[in-house]
């Protein structure tokens, strides 16, 4: 509210006008603000529903389908190694013990 003067007829309705127009001016600025605020968050609404019927059909299936291509890739890997460990351990058991001074 504005300062109060001198107690004039004039002075009262001036005074009056004023407040009113600052009142007004506020309540629309917040009218402003909560559409605009209601807007964002029926377009976010939306926009989440829509993502999300699209994620759960494709995303589900998509990192499954990953997730078997993963552990086939990692089967034939961990097949690989133990195959090469395997090879590496026959040969190295299949050489003669060569001593150090027995050479030459």
């Amino acid at each position: 509210m504005s300062k109060r003067r001198k107690n004039s007829f004039t002075t009262w309705i001036g005074d009056l006008v004023d407040d009113t127009k600052d009142f007004v001016d506020d309540v629309l600025d917040r009218a402003k603000d909560v559409e605009k605020d209601v807007r964002k968050a029926a377009r976010k609404v939306v926009d989440d529903d829509k993502d999300d019927k699209k994620k759960k059909s494709n995303s589900t299936r998509a990192q499954l389908a990953g997730m078997h291509a993963a552990l086939a890739d990692l089967t034939e890997t961990v097949n690989k190694l133990a195959a090469l460990q395997l090879a590496s351990a026959k040969a190295a058991s299949a050489r003669p013990a060569v001593k150090a001074g027995a050479a030459a």
